[in-house]
């Protein structure tokens, strides 16, 4: 698989693939071989990206950034195969460059890589995307674990959740069984206790918080603010948009003076 066919796979936009493309020839590969190789492996990944961001220098867009890490996606292809795992799944994981590219173009209007601090979890094959949530191997409480996150694009429906659950188990007990037996938890806005007050018992967001004990309550955390409204969390409060009742509801409360936040559960 060649970058170009990458970029058709998981559907980038035309215009930011042609940037990749020609940052890519900027980009001395043999040098930057060391960072793509550890940016690859689940222990030296984080610290990989960093030593990239130093390697690659300025980078405003951060496309520089996002060749590197799509070179890096084209090499996990071939892994996926000699793992077994299917395209679908390879598709569906890689993907996530293409919805931050978006969120990003949505949020200010321009096209910019600004999640490569996080796209080093897919990259090192340590998160995987399987139907609507995605799934991280890691650590809670000092025991293995696998982290839930919810995309943006995720259909939190009970079905829709009970199908990827499923999917997970499965994906772990064949790939690896290691963690087929791990706690799974998440850390998210939608776990935050006082959505109960604003939410309609039977919404799906309530159903999906159910299914977790609520462990930590993130009382002052603000990151719902990105999520909920598209705003950074520093916006005034009377810039934030009321097109959903849930943002119109959040949003009396917060001139309430109580904050959302969010909270931290271990699945049921």
């Amino acid at each position: 698989m060649k970058i170009q066919e990458l970029c058709h796979l998981i559907s980038l936009p035309q215009d930011v693939c042609e940037s990749v493309m020609r940052q890519r020839q900027k980009i001395d590969l043999k040098k930057a071989e060391p960072y793509l190789a550890d940016l690859m492996k689940p222990e030296t990944a984080y610290e990989a990206y960093h030593r990239l961001e130093g390697f690659l220098g300025e980078d405003p867009d951060c496309l520089k950034m996002l060749a590197c890490q799509l070179e890096c996606a084209v090499r996990d292809y071939d892994r996926y195969k000699a793992a077994g795992i299917s395209e679908f799944i390879f598709t569906d994981t890689m993907k996530c460059f293409t919805r931050f590219l978006n969120e990003c173009r949505k949020k200010t209007g321009t096209f910019a890589f600004d999640r490569g601090w996080w796209t080093w979890r897919q990259i090192s094959m340590t998160l995987f995307r399987l139907g609507e949530l995605e799934y991280e191997m890691t650590e809670y409480q000092g025991q293995k674990a696998v982290a839930i996150h919810i995309p943006s694009d995720a259909v939190i429906s009970a079905d829709k959740i009970d199908g990827s659950l499923e999917q997970s188990r499965q994906f772990m007990k064949q790939y690896y069984p290691q963690y087929s037996r791990a706690v799974y938890f998440c850390e998210s806005w939608l776990l935050s206790p006082r959505l109960g007050s604003v939410l309609k018992e039977n919404s799906n967001i309530l159903g999906f918080q159910k299914r977790f004990l609520i462990q930590k309550d993130l009382e002052t955390d603000k990151e719902y603010i990105d999520w909920l409204f598209d705003k950074d969390p520093d916006t005034p409060l009377d810039e934030l948009p009321e097109s959903t009742s849930l943002q119109r509801s959040v949003k009396r409360m917060m001139e309430n003076g109580i904050n959302l936040g969010a909270g931290i559960g271990t699945l049921r």
